[in-house]
């Protein structure tokens, strides 16, 4: 069904290559949550995005003992942070990508969380600032070491 509305597909918790060799012979072109490096470097090589959630980053690893988002994010096989259950942790995790242990600059770690998860799931008028575009956008502030959101524009219409 979802092939055939056009809906990108993920798969959930590979664990290794055979999990992604599977899921990329069926059309899956997010790898979402890895379990190991095995899996995410696996996902990297069939060319699909890696998505993590955003609290395994501001934890500092996985709450099953699983691979650690940041860690893969040192070995660039990070791709997509969302929020998972935590919805706040998705703007405090881009900014925590920027650590000087995980190296991201600002603009890659903002990617993370908009241009790249909108472009793996064909949403063309969204995740950049750019001619044409949504125009959703949000003015942070960082106070002391958190990312506080100032303001927000919802299709070019501030709303907050």
């Amino acid at each position: 069904m979802g092939h055939a509305n056009g809906i990108p597909l993920a798969s959930h918790d590979d664990e290794t290559t055979d999990h992604i060799t599977l899921a990329s012979s069926e059309g899956v072109v997010i790898s979402e949550f890895p379990t190991t490096f095995e899996a995410a470097e696996a996902a990297r090589a069939h060319g699909l995005s890696i998505l993590m959630g955003s609290p395994n980053i501001i934890r500092g690893g996985s709450h099953t003992g699983n691979v650690g988002a940041a860690d893969l994010a040192r070995r660039g096989l990070l791709d997509i942070v969302s929020s998972d259950y935590v919805p706040i942790s998705l703007l405090q995790s881009a900014f925590a990508l920027t650590a000087e242990d995980i190296g991201y600059d600002l603009t890659h770690a903002i990617r993370t969380v908009t241009l790249n998860p909108a472009t793996a799931v064909g949403l063309a008028d969204r995740g950049s600032i750019a001619s044409g575009k949504r125009a959703d956008l949000v003015r942070v502030s960082v106070v002391e070491g958190l990312p506080v959101v100032r303001s927000v524009w919802t299709e070019g219409r501030q709303t907050y």
